[in-house]
């Protein structure tokens, strides 16, 4: 009986793979499983994981990239584990994280946990704290949503700090918009807590994050930085059809405002059509708001962003 699955998308990282894997290595079980799932990699990312002698591995091939999205989506199609978990390739974990974290979820007999992490800025370490302060206690899974003020476990949007039971797998709640290449965890993070029954935070530090790699999705100044507004938009349809989704809605746009500002104090990253076209989504999906909302959730965001999106929007119009 396979017990872990850990998916593994990976995509020209042959710099980084070889850490990613020796972390495995040290997280290995005879009843863990390794499925690194190739998204078209141009560079020898494939070979050295073939190589590796990894336990477990099951390595999935394919010949164009068809997004980290799609790669998860695979990499699950092929589990067999009671339990699921996922590693970005250029990331690692630290000695007996799985392990640890396997036996947290069976004994809580919850749907999933959540775990620390720690930020990896070149030879900087920071600790990244899951925001839910209740350690191993079952909780309902839409109590990490509210209130909209604090930072709640939607504002937590990674895959791979937690451990995740199959049978969230076979209710559809695990799988990603493959059309989505940036900010597929944050619609995925929602819809798990909308629609998961229990979860916990435990006091696990496991994957070490490595952050600003030139090749990340995250670094990259094209039109895929602004499919966070998909993302949004479908949380929204989401809360829409839900017969309480009006009480979570405040929160989603307050978190939508603050992901439009922060995009737009970072603008010069993004090439000029880009720029033009952020802009001009933002004065559309802030003008669909409703008013209400708006006048609430602006101020509470801090004057800095507020004043950035005092250029797109009239607040007397808003506050009226």
């Amino acid at each position: 009986m396979t017990t872990l699955s850990v998916i593994v998308p990976v995509r020209d990282v042959e710099p980084f793979i070889a850490d990613t894997l020796e972390s495995l290595r040290r997280n290995a079980r005879p009843d863990f499983e390794f499925i690194v799932v190739d998204d078209g990699s141009s560079d020898a990312t494939p070979d050295l994981v073939h190589d590796s002698g990894l336990p477990g591995l099951t390595l999935i091939r394919s010949d164009r990239s068809t997004g980290p999205s799609a790669a998860r989506n695979r990499g699950m199609a092929a589990a067999k584990g009671r339990y699921l978990t996922f590693l970005d390739g250029d990331d690692w974990l630290t000695p007996g994280y799985l392990p640890a974290a396997v036996e947290a979820i069976a004994e809580l007999g919850v749907d999933f946990i959540k775990t620390d992490h720690i930020k990896a800025t070149g030879k900087a370490r920071t600790r990244a704290r899951v925001p839910e302060g209740r350690r191993r206690v079952a909780l309902p899974a839409r109590s990490g949503i509210l209130p909209e003020n604090a930072t709640t476990m939607v504002d937590y949007p990674n895959v791979w700090s937690g451990v995740y039971d199959r049978n969230l797998y076979d209710r559809g709640l695990l799988s990603f918009d493959e059309d989505l290449h940036t900010a597929e965890d944050r619609l995925w993070t929602w819809r798990l807590h909308l629609h998961a029954d229990t979860y916990a935070a435990v006091p696990l530090v496991g994957v070490f994050y490595r952050r600003e790699v030139a090749q990340s999705l995250t670094q990259i100044g094209d039109e895929r930085q602004l499919q966070f507004f998909d993302a949004h938009d479908r949380i929204r349809a989401e809360l829409e059809s839900l017969p309480d989704g009006e009480r979570y809605l405040p929160k989603l746009i307050r978190t939508y405002c603050a992901l439009i500002a922060f995009h737009l104090d970072r603008a010069e990253r993004l090439t000029p059509r880009v720029r033009r076209e952020l802009r001009s989504r933002a004065v559309a999906v802030l003008a669909a708001m409703p008013r209400g909302l708006l006048a609430r959730v602006l101020p509470a965001l801090g004057p800095e962003r507020e004043q950035i999106l005092a250029d797109l929007v009239d607040l007397e119009t808003v506050v009226a």
